[in-house]
């Protein structure tokens, strides 16, 4: 069944939008859809398939839309649309439309100049060449250039895998499980999900297999004290409460009140309780302050450039720039410095962002290890072996999809060196102390949390 013509319209119009690149493609589509309530399922799903496919191979689609007696924008939307559903499936197609269509899709896309083969914008191709090689940047600019995989995580406080498994199979939604995250399912298509009673009772979230790796190498355990350090709408912070067996405390903090107020309904819907949502102001807030040297574990999944998920998000390549990665160096760094106050004797910080570039991965953990001479590098193969997932990394995880079949992530775990023991009657003494003046920071964390 082919879509109606006016598909064509409707694409052109809000791609037309989204090539000014003043906001994420994803919030720009999701308002023209609710513009236009009368668009189904089908239509919106093709609209957004056919939008995504521009973004990604917008180099080499723009190469050919520029030359034709149509406009530009409908030949860049026909592109899109052809790539999402198929050329037989499009409406009000010319002749000349359809020949011209057919003759691109038939282009070995191997023998391309490399730069318009990766769809990459040239500061950011000649990065990664002069990192990786040009080789290696072709490869991962392919891997990049497809839509990603829908990942799930079971969430073990609700349901065990074999049970979230059984209840797909009856949905029916086809599923298969991933090589190294032990609760992450792949499912095969893209099914809708929200209204799936799994969903509702949140025996499962949405979440790619290289952020579930994550929060499984931050290593949390039963009645530790973690925090999430820039928690967002807590993807990772769901993953280590159900770790922690939904024991202990567990703090989320956000300088985002609206991205905290996302993971609510997340949170009720996991069944866990041992999870504190935070506001801070900074990253020195009075309320980090109060938390000093008491943390077992701290994630920092740092504010970065998300090179590595172009899979999911094509626009950012485009959105972002060579100046904004200095500036994100300068809060990842700012970042780095707050949270490590927060780390116990003998308690790790675990660095970890959504990026490819060493600028934003190895080199700010060399210059936080350089000014930091209290901490230092756990090599990635052990921490992996620690915690038995079967990837072979040195220092530090790096992983990618065209390697790994997941976003691309980095992480770096550090321990703060433990200090000396303290003399038996020190620690007596300390020990009274604290049991006759308890410190007000659980209370002041725990309002805030309410609040």
């Amino acid at each position: 069944m082919r879509l109606p013509p006016a598909i064509i319209n409707n694409t052109e119009e809000v791609l037309r939008e989204i090539l000014r690149f003043t906001a994420p493609a994803d919030s720009t589509l999701s308002r023209y859809f609710r513009d236009h309530p009368r668009l189904g399922s089908r239509e919106r799903g093709a609209i957004a398939e056919g939008i995504y496919a521009v973004l990604r191979n917008k180099s080499f689609y723009t190469d050919f839309a520029e030359a034709g007696s149509t406009p530009t924008m409908r030949r860049l939307s026909l592109l899109g649309l052809a790539a999402a559903v198929g050329i037989d499936s499009l409406g009000g197609l010319s002749e000349e439309e359809s020949e011209w269509l057919t003759r691109i899709e038939q282009i070995d896309r191997t023998l391309l100049p490399p730069m318009m083969r990766a769809n990459l914008p040239k500061w950011l191709y000649d990065k990664l060449v002069a990192q990786n090689g040009e080789a290696d940047t072709l490869q991962l600019a392919d891997a990049l250039n497809q839509p990603a995989p829908l990942d799930l995580r079971v969430n073990t406080i609700k349901a065990s895998k074999d049970e979230v498994v059984a209840a797909l199979a009856t949905a029916p939604i086809l599923c298969e499980p991933t090589p190294y995250a032990p609760l992450c399912l792949r499912v095969l298509k893209k099914p809708s999900l929200q209204n799936l009673p799994l969903f509702k009772n949140g025996a499962i979230e949405v979440q790619d297999e290289g952020s579930q790796i994550l929060a499984q190498i931050v290593g949390a355990k039963r009645g530790e004290m973690v925090v999430d350090f820039c928690a967002g709408a807590g993807g990772k912070t769901l993953a280590l409460g159900a770790l922690m067996r939904n024991t202990g405390r567990l703090y989320a903090f956000d300088v985002s009140d609206k991205r905290l107020t996302k993971l609510k309904p997340r949170l009720a819907r996991s069944g866990l309780s041992n999870v504190h949502p935070v506001l801070i102001a900074h990253e020195r807030d009075a309320k980090i302050k109060r938390l000093a040297g008491k943390i077992d574990r701290v994630l920092v999944d740092a504010p970065c450039s998300g090179l590595g998920t172009l899979r999911r998000n094509p626009d950012v390549k485009w959105r972002q720039s060579e100046r904004a990665i200095v500036e994100l160096n300068e809060k990842q760094n700012a970042i780095m410095a707050g949270a490590a106050r927060l780390v116990k004797s003998g308690g790790r910080l675990v660095y970890a962002t959504c990026s490819l570039l060493d600028e934003e991965n190895e080199a700010v953990v060399a210059q936080f290890l350089a000014t930091h001479d209290d901490f230092a590098l756990v090599p990635m193969r052990d921490v992996l072996a620690e915690q038995k997932i079967a990837l072979e990394m040195d220092d530090y995880l790096k992983l990618l999809p065209h390697k790994h079949q997941t976003d691309g992530f980095f992480a770096a775990v550090l321990e703060r060196k433990k200090l000396p023991a303290k003399p038996a009657q020190v620690r007596a003494d300390a020990a009274a102390a604290d049991a006759i003046e308890p410190s007000d920071s659980d209370t002041d964390l725990a309002q805030s949390a309410a609040e």
